[in-house]
């Protein structure tokens, strides 16, 4: 850890204690700094909260009563799921109080080289694909997949050094006020329009994700999708980084590409599209972004297909449960919009029954149609969203369609409508909070259901 004097001796307010915010404590009180913790929710019983207390941190939970900028604050530090639009934050800029977010904490005192991936979709399955490319047959140091996957960054970065490899996924809500944050190596792997809610425009949102790049420098790495020329042009116009793209549509000058089946980077032939054994389009592009990674850190080719021969995805996220019955199953429950269930379901071409539903936030799934009628012999649903979908299925022309209340009852219809040979895919399409808190609930609740149906025989 870089030994920084930026806080010592200053007053930190710690917005939204949760998992980012206590690593945040903890590095800021190694940091020399005096904190306060700030949290909406009643923390009176936090074992986390009260252990801070324990070693003089001032907790105020309940509220956050603009009273705190009244006392001595030179820096806030928020928690990502904190909008800019709260009234103390508000106040914050209006009295020209430095905001930080946790992941320019941890960059100040990493020192270790940063990736950073960041997109409206795949960041997860990139960032475990690095993860596991950069970790094979490593000779020093270690890999740590930080951010938004879990780990809080400020937490790796204390005790990692130059030798080791930071993989850090981060989202929009943590790049958004970012000021210094510059990994070496950046990936922006697409950009749709998402949490409008939080940003409120599209224009805040795409912003907010090219601040990856916006600090980074010639001797820094930027990687992008080529496909999408709306990207291509944002990179061009804001980012000084040495660009590399990645495309699955056509061949490059440089990047990495596709060419009579293989994958190619800079020229060179890296392996074969079969070795990327996850399927989807979306995954194909996932690996191009961490193959472009894996190169420009050296790691060799072989070793390169090994890892991506072996890869099964991340749970929740495209995983490969198991064959059961003859059957292929896998777990996306992480798909909670149309277009993730559209990019899963391009991802399979023999016969397929989809276990879709939850709460659709006001989609019409008119985007299904034309994959449900190419890739789709069976349907069923479940929870708010069943008949909605149900409908949508039959407009597209698929013959079978069930309608259900439960997971585990659309698992046991899902088996019931396919035969041996076929694939049980669950991809909701829609949010998990009609039923589950999340949707790793939800795909815990699916995956107990495939082993009921294991140990039936």
């Amino acid at each position: 850890m870089k030994a920084i004097q930026q806080f010592n001796n200053t007053h930190v307010l710690v917005l939204g204690l949760a998992v980012s915010g206590y690593s945040a404590t903890n590095l800021l009180l190694k940091l020399g700094a005096k904190v306060t913790v700030n949290d909406f929710k009643n923390l009176d019983d936090d074992d986390q909260a009260n252990e801070l207390k324990s070693r003089g941190v001032t907790v105020v939970s309940g509220s956050h009563p603009l009273e705190l900028l009244d006392q001595q604050v030179d820096y806030i530090v928020k928690n990502p799921g904190i909008p800019y639009s709260n009234s103390l934050l508000r106040e914050a800029i209006k009295r020209s109080i430095p905001i930080y977010t946790e992941i320019e904490l941890a960059y100040l005192v990493s020192e270790s080289p940063i990736v950073a991936i960041t997109g409206t979709n795949g960041k997860t399955t990139t960032t475990k694909m690095i993860e596991a490319v950069l970790d094979a047959e490593r000779s020093s140091g270690q890999v740590y997949a930080v951010g938004n996957i879990g780990t809080p960054a400020s937490l790796l970065t204390q005790t990692s050094t130059s030798e080791d490899d930071i993989v850090m996924e981060v989202s929009s809500f943590q790049l958004m006020g970012t000021e210094q944050f510059k990994p070496h190596i950046a990936i922006i792997l697409n950009i749709y329009s998402a949490h409008l809610d939080y940003h409120k425009t599209r224009d805040e949102y795409v912003k907010a994700k090219l601040a990856i790049t916006k600090n980074q420098t010639e001797a820094d790495v930027l990687i992008y999708n080529a496909d999408q020329s709306e990207l291509s042009d944002w990179v061009m116009n804001n980012s000084k980084a040495k660009r590399l793209p990645f495309s699955r549509k056509k061949q490059l000058e440089t990047g990495v590409y596709l060419k009579n089946n293989t994958i190619v980077f800079n020229g060179e032939t890296v392996m074969k599209v079969a070795d990327v054994t996850i399927p989807g389009e979306h995954n194909l592009e996932n690996a191009l972004a961490a193959i472009a990674v894996a190169k420009l850190k050296g790691v060799t080719n072989e070793t390169i297909r090994k890892v991506f021969n072996q890869f099964k995805g991340v749970p929740h996220r495209m995983q490969y449960v198991d064959q059961v019955y003859g059957r292929d199953i896998y777990n996306d429950s992480k798909a909670t919009n149309t277009l993730a269930t559209v990019h899963a379901l391009k991802g399979f071409n023999k016969p397929l029954v989809l276990i879709a539903g939850g709460l659709d936030r006001g989609e019409t799934f008119q985007d299904l149609m034309p994959v449900l009628s190419e890739r789709v012999k069976g349907l069923v649903t479940f929870g708010e969203s069943a008949a909605k979908l149900a409908e949508v299925a039959k407009q597209a022309g698929v013959n079978q369609v069930v309608e259900v209340k439960t997971v585990r009852e659309a698992t046991q219809a899902a088996f019931q409508l396919s035969e041996e040979g076929d694939t049980i895919l669950l991809s909701p399409a829609c949010a998990s909070w009609d039923q589950y808190d999340n949707f790793e609930l939800r795909g815990n609740d699916f995956l107990e259901q495939i082993e009921r149906i294991k140990q039936e025989n």
